[in-house]
């Protein structure tokens, strides 16, 4: 082989010239050298046998670009992109509205799980496409008429109390006044009015609705206050900002929003009952720009039956359906007309599905079969569960998935739903799979039984458990992101669209490894360690 040319670059630097390095020989790329095709691997699999993530290791390709121009933005559906391949799973331990924000703000989507009534979950809706970056558009309120022990209650539970105060103690109610904390120092009354401390309207400086964050900063910089209160025409609360939401403000350039309006995108999930239609139309109405059509087992004619009711009844919107593991049951949906497909099947940490039901696929195998099948229909898919590393997220990727959806990893963060605890000095949050006993009894029942027959014994398909902090949304994306960008590089892809070109012209090589080889790539021979994510 003959020695690789260089070239100079503008600043003088070698560079390689790619098109100068030559291919490996046919009988070397054939001897399995540098790893297999995937379709060696999951096609001309004599053994029949399906792959986790865990089995699959991706071989090293050739770099000749940097980190920061790898491109990891992608097809949520067939109309909807993000600049972030990461969903977070409509399960009640992991989105609602604060999660489907954050999400939001940092290039991916958010889904709100179907545990809430209909109005419930459309306001979690309403919530996300209301939000603008540096306003609380659900601030904690009182009435004139609560206490300064309500208040004080609230600084012990919150951390803060420039509180609101409207006529009807709520969102929306007319402004009455504000509440800070040098209102309440020196008052030993606790059970006193607030009427008779607080800052009234009149001496209040406000910001009309509709005003934009750069002119509320000013105002709040002339004011030397520390919150101010937007109203509309009627001196109705719509939103407040505060001081120290803006001095820590960050403005999110890779935000997923919509294209029109520049409001956050959002998700939410449905079942396959009838009164899911009703569901759907509230959700509709509220904002959702995609909706999950959230069963266990998602070749059913009570799904098919629904897809194709909601891409009548409202064409505009996007519809996931699933979830799946074969090509067959893809291609009903498919068929139904579904913009996305959820993979998975029994794969998730808390899911006991491939235990109690014997029914199922291993993940790599379900990703990389339903992917190659989905794409011939321009039919994005997303990896559903199973995830438990950024490598993980990586292979999911290189497999053909277009995004993958997580639980667990996200389950532990601030944004989450639920409380920290501690158990035997670790952090902690509660997370359960939705075919839980506890979360069946809140309203996934619906999830594992598809039509509206009752059932005397309900057999869970899941469990309850707990999670470890993993702080901030704010640093965690972005470590992942970052680690799969590694990943992408080390693999030699510099996108995702250049990764599905290389899976499915061969050039994209994998191994499976042995349990062996699965302990040699983790920590080992060690006597204790410490480990880090960030």
């Amino acid at each position: 082989m003959s020695p690789t040319k260089k070239q100079k670059t503008e600043n003088g630097a070698s560079k390689m010239n790619v098109d100068l390095l030559e291919e490996l020989d046919e009988e070397t790329l054939n001897s399995g050298a540098v790893g297999f095709t995937a379709d060696q691997i999951f096609i001309k699999n004599p053994a029949c046998v399906a792959y986790t993530y865990d089995d699959v290791i991706v071989m090293p390709g050739h770099i000749n670009f940097s980190l920061n121009e790898v491109d990891i933005s992608t097809k949520l559906t067939k109309d909807i992109s993000l600049k972030v391949p990461f969903v977070s799973s409509p399960m009640d331990t992991v989105t609602e509205n604060k999660m489907a924000i954050s999400m939001a703000l940092q290039g991916g989507i958010g889904i709100i799980h179907s545990n809430f009534t209909v109005d419930d979950q459309a306001d979690e809706v309403r919530k996300v496409k209301r939000f603008k970056n540096g306003f609380i558009t659900d601030p904690i309120c009182l009435s004139p008429t609560s206490t300064v022990g309500d208040v004080v209650a609230l600084k012990e539970e919150h951390g803060y109390s420039g509180i609101p105060i409207t006529d009807t103690g709520e969102m929306g109610g007319k402004l009455m006044g504000i509440v800070s904390n040098r209102d309440i120092t020196f008052v030993t009354n606790q059970s006193m009015k607030l009427s008779e401390i607080m800052t009234p309207r009149e001496k209040l400086s406000v910001a009309k609705q509709g005003v934009e964050l750069t002119e509320a900063n000013e105002i709040l910089k002339e004011t030397k206050k520390g919150k101010l209160p937007v109203v509309n025409e009627n001196d109705e609360l719509v939103a407040l900002i505060a001081r120290t939401d803006l001095l820590k403000n960050i403005e999110f350039s890779k935000a997923s929003k919509d294209a029109v309006t520049k409001q956050l995108l959002v998700g939410a999930a449905i079942g396959t009952r009838p009164e899911d239609r009703e569901r759907a139309k509230a959700l509709v109405e509220a904002g959702v720009d995609v909706i999950v059509v959230d069963s266990s087992q998602g070749d059913s004619t009570f799904q098919i039956e629904i897809v194709k009711h909601l891409k009548a009844s409202h064409p505009k919107l996007q519809v996931i359906a699933g979830n799946v593991v074969t090509p067959l049951q893809a291609l009903h949906l498919i068929q139904a007309g579904a913009d996305g497909l959820r993979v998975g099947m029994g794969i998730g940490s808390i899911c006991t599905t491939q235990e109690v039901c014997a029914v199922g696929r291993a993940q790599a195998s379900a990703v990389y079969h339903v992917a190659k099948f989905a794409r011939r229909y321009g039919v994005p898919i997303l990896a559903d569960g199973g995830i438990k590393s950024t490598g993980h997220i990586t292979k999911a990727l290189t497999l053909g998935a277009s995004c993958v959806m997580m639980g667990s990893m996200l389950a532990g963060t601030d944004d989450a739903p639920g409380d920290y605890f501690y158990q035997d000095g670790v952090r902690l949050k509660r997370y359960r799979g939705m075919g839980s006993i506890e979360a069946m009894s809140k309203g996934s029942e619906k999830r594992y039984v598809w039509d509206n027959n009752k059932t005397s014994v309900k057999v869970a398909q899941g469990v309850s458990g707990a999670v470890q902090d993993k702080g901030t949304m704010l640093r965690y994306v972005p470590y992942l992101v970052q680690g799969v960008k590694h990943g992408m590089q080390d693999a030699g892809v510099s996108s995702l669209v250049d990764a599905n070109e290389k899976l499915y012209n061969g050039k994209l090589r994998f191994e499976i490894r042995s349990p062996a080889a699965q302990k040699e790539g983790g920590v080992h021979g060690l006597h204790s360690f410490q480990k880090r994510l960030y």
